[in-house]
Formats: C-alpha cells, sequence, structure tokens
C-alpha cells in the first residue's frame, strides 16, 4: 500500500480511500489469508488517522473479507475446504448462467472484446499476477456481455470472496493453455448463440478451477 497524497483526497473521502487501498492489498495478495490487521500499522503506512482505518475495517468486515477473532483480533478471511467448495459450486452456477445469458444477448462489440482480451491473455506474461488480471478481465467481460445488472451484482460480490484465496489456480502447471483453449471455446458457443453449450463449458471451466484450487490449499487446514 502506498502513502495517501492530497490529491487522493479531491473525490472521496479518508474512509473510502482506505477502505480501497485495503482491497485491493487483499486482491493483489499484499495482504495474505489469516494476516493480522492492526489499525496503527495502516493509518501509519496510509499516512492517516485511526478513525478512517477504524471504519474501512468495519465496512470490509461487513462484506466479509476481514474476521474478527477472539486470539489474534482482525484478520483477512481464511477458507477451509468447505467454504471453498461451497464458493465454487456458487460461482459455477452464476458463470454458467452468465455464459448462457451472453449467448443469447451477447453484442458483436462484446464478443470482440472478448475474442480480444483472449489474445491478451495469451500473448501476456507468465507472472502470476499477470495472469490472474488476464483472467479476471475475461471473466469481468463475459458477465457483462450477459447484460443481467442482477448477476452482475452476484458475482462481483462472490469474486471478491475469491480473490481473497492465496495465488491463483490459473497460474497452475498446464493450466494457463487449458483455460485458454476453454475461453475459446466458451465464446464460440456464445457466438454460434448457442446457451446451452456456454452453459456446459463455463461449468466445466469452474469445475476444473474448483478441483486445482482444492489441491492448491494447505493440507493442516480443516475440512
Amino acid at each position: 500500500m502506498r502513502l495517501l497524497q492530497p490529491d487522493d483526497f479531491r473525490n472521496a473521502s479518508r474512509a473510502e480511500l482506505v477502505y480501497r487501498a485495503l482491497r485491493a492489498a487483499i486482491r493483489d495478495g499484499e495482504m495474505a489469508a489469516g494476516e493480522r490487521l492492526r489499525e496503527t500499522d495502516i493509518a501509519e503506512k496510509l499516512g492517516v488517522s485511526r478513525t478512517p482505518v477504524r471504519e474501512a475495517l468495519q465496512r470490509l468486515t461487513a462484506e466479509g473479507l476481514l474476521s474478527v477473532t477472539a486470539g489474534r483480533g482482525v484478520i483477512v478471511t481464511e477458507f477451509d475446504k468447505q467454504q471453498v467448495l461451497e464458493l465454487y459450486a456458487l460461482r459455477e452456477v452464476l458463470e454458467g448462467a452468465a455464459a448462457a445469458f451472453a449467448a443469447e444477448r451477447a453484442s458483436e462489440t462484446d464478443i470482440e472484446t472478448l475474442r480480444h482480451l483472449i489474445e491478451e491473455e495469451a500473448r501476456g506474461s507468465d507472472e502470476g499476477r499477470s495472469l490472474s488480471a488476464a483472467n479476471r478481465a475475461f471473466h469481468a467481460a463475459l458477465c457483462e456481455a450477459a447484460h443481467n445488472r442482477y448477476l452482475t451484482s452476484a458475482i462481483n460480490a462472490l469474486a471478491d470472496s475469491i480473490d481473497l484465496m492465496q495465488g491463483t489456480t490459473i497460474a497452475a502447471e498446464g493450466r494457463r493453455a487449458t483455460a485458454e483453449a476453454e475461453h475459446r471455446a466458451i465464446v464460440d458457443a456464445i457466438e454460434r448463440r448457442d446457451p446451452t453449450t456456454a452453459e456446459r463449458i463455463a461449468r466445466d471451466h469452474i469445475r476444473e478451477a474448483r478441483r486445482i484450487r482444492l489441491r492448491m490449499l494447505p493440507s493442516s487446514r480443516p475440512g
């Protein structure tokens, strides 16, 4: 996290800026699952008082991104196997629905955007954060192509929880190539206006991500 500058405060309150900074740090892996957060440390890093930090922590706790524990105080939420299974089960349903809706409603521009993002994904770096960002961009565009505001809201909320998990499944050995192929197959089905196939491939795509994610979990976690 960087020190906040005077220009940062022009369009947002201090509490909002701290909230955004903490969310980005969690999403980008600067703060690991289970890491303890101290108001004083965050206030010092960002150059603000403890009051906006406290407000931001309360907001992130209400959203489930942070948890309050008896012995360690406020920590970045960490997930066990059962929680991962539940998250990916919901993600499979939602992203399958997004692909099906996109096959029915996507514009030509939407399809061109998805194709462009796949090509960027193919040309991108092998570095984990870069791969994760490219994958996130594709799935966000797929959601937008569904043209359903309530589905978009549900998927965005779920993505906040997925982003808390350490590492990215797309960086697993051999996964980049298979994920790109699956992305192309989803878009092919959308372009053919075939919602059944688009949904099936999207759900298979998320099931494979779930399988890899479970393999990435520390063996010491319960569940």
